[in-house]
């Protein structure tokens, strides 16, 4: 098997999103952390058993019963309704290390929430380009939501 060069370029990761949400600032708060924890599904709809604890030093994990299940990340900064950080490892079992922030500003019509997903280590091409598709079903999920309420 031949072994792939590490650079730094193919071990780091930058994913950055806009999404215009035609909903108020707390509104919009409100379900970006329904979907990013109990409301957080799969493609298909299968729910992913999430859970947040919405304070610095929080967890964000999937709870599979019984004590089973995975930490995703740490909540490293909380300021409602304009700011959402998150440090760990996500969903990776392979060594790797995500910030994960979300912040939200007022804008004409709604919210701007400014997704920014920075990360380092071992992830493939084909992991990458999952995730990217990844988080926008999500961010879709969340403008919905919002803008229903």
């Amino acid at each position: 098997m031949l072994a792939t060069e590490q650079t730094l370029e193919n071990l780091t990761l930058t994913i950055n999103q806009e999404i215009h949400v035609q909903a108020p600032l707390d509104v919009t708060f409100a379900a970006l952390l329904e979907q990013l924890g109990p409301g957080n599904e799969t493609p298909d709809g299968k729910s992913l058993s999430m859970k947040i604890e919405p304070w610095p030093g929080g967890r964000w994990y999937r709870d599979m019963g019984d004590g089973n299940g995975h930490l995703w990340a740490h909540v490293k900064a909380i300021m409602r309704p304009t700011l959402r950080e998150f440090v760990g490892p996500l969903f990776a079992s392979f060594p790797f290390v995500s910030n994960v922030q979300y912040r939200l500003s007022e804008v004409d019509g709604g919210t701007l929430i400014t997704f920014r997903h920075t990360a380092l280590g071992f992830v493939s091409d084909e992991h990458k380009a999952g995730m990217d598709k990844g988080w926008n079903a999500m961010h879709e999920r969340v403008r919905k939501q919002a803008e229903t309420r």
